[in-house]
């Protein structure tokens, strides 16, 4: 494909870190990623050719405070895409997919709405490719901004049956004049039942104390299903999924950090005071990935200005591990 049509704000940098020697058996992340037209984009073909089953990934940062600042948050995810990918560098790579770096959307002022439509441009493009796309960076406004990518695809178009799979403390139904990073699933449904479509939402990890009854009655109105912070056990959490996964062709799933104990994801504009444990969400993002399903996935809440030894950025970058094997 024509990479210069995605039309980023910023160009990949060439990924950098710990060098234990060449060869498969050494590689690490920042070895096996490749840029359009870098220098390791014919060892990203000839894995591609090598792998038995592995379609090629991408990867977009999305840059931005916006949503997160009209909703009253704490700003900082704007630095999000450099610190997972400072994270993900020097971490093993054991996978056979193929990942290829395509740069940053950034979101200028107060423009987040122009935001969110370029990086859905830039998706669809990559999606539409071939490309297993990955998201990272923003508040949860990044997630409209994927569905934006989803939605125009040629596969939804073709009527795939597309499901969202949120990984949050919070359902992000708020009804606001303005949008931000506490409305995108209710601007999602609005837009599929515009399209003659119903949106198929769920949420693993939702926060009763943290979520009002107006957004409890607005999910039951929308059909949502969803699995309390204090249900999700390794065995109803994987149960839920299951169920989830049988009624879709292809998975959207977004990570939104907060749905981590505070401990385990310090770096978020809300940290959760209860939380679904890590073992929990990493082994949902392996059901996902193993389920042939996954479409599209996104990182998002990552503020590294309140991380905690780079705490919060690792557990995104594990979780990215996982899906992208």
């Amino acid at each position: 494909m024509d990479f210069s049509l995605l039309a980023v704000d910023t160009a990949p940098a060439a990924w950098t870190g710990r060098n234990d020697g060449e060869g498969p058996g050494h590689r690490r992340w920042w070895q096996a990623v490749s840029t359009p037209g870098g220098a390791l984009d014919a060892a990203a073909v000839a894995a591609r050719e090598n792998a038995a089953s592995a379609g090629p990934a991408a990867l977009l940062g999305f840059c931005s405070d916006e949503g997160v600042r009209r909703n009253k948050g704490r700003v900082g995810a704007v630095a999000a895409p450099a610190a997972i990918r400072a994270a993900l560098a020097s971490l093993a790579f054991h996978g056979e997919r193929p990942v290829l770096d395509v740069g940053d959307v950034v979101v200028a002022g107060e423009a987040l709405e122009d935001g969110q439509e370029r990086a859905g441009r830039a998706l669809t493009r990559l999606l539409d490719a071939g490309h297993l796309t990955l998201m990272v960076g923003g508040g949860h406004e990044t997630a409209f901004a994927s569905y934006l990518g989803v939605a125009g695809t040629a596969a939804v178009a073709n009527g795939a049956r597309l499901g969202v799979l949120n990984l949050d403390a919070h359902f992000d139904l708020r009804d606001a004049p303005t949008p931000s990073s506490g409305t995108p699933f209710l601007q999602m449904a609005r837009a599929e039942a515009a399209a003659g479509r119903a949106l198929n939402y769920a949420v693993v990890g939702i926060s009763e104390p943290n979520n009002t009854r107006t957004l409890f009655e607005t999910a039951h109105e929308l059909d949502v299903k969803y699995l309390l912070d204090e249900d999700c056990t390794a065995e109803r959490t994987a149960g839920f999924v299951a169920a989830f996964l049988e009624t879709v062709d292809a998975v959207y799933l977004t990570i939104d950090l907060d749905v981590l104990p505070a401990s385990v994801a310090p770096g978020v504009s809300a940290p959760a005071a209860y939380g679904v444990p890590l073992a929990t969400i990493a082994a949902v993002c392996r059901q996902v990935a193993l389920s042939g399903k996954l479409f599209h996935a996104d990182v998002a809440e990552l503020n590294p200005e309140f991380d905690v030894d780079n705490r919060t950025a690792k557990v995104a970058a594990r979780l990215i591990d996982t899906l992208l094997r």
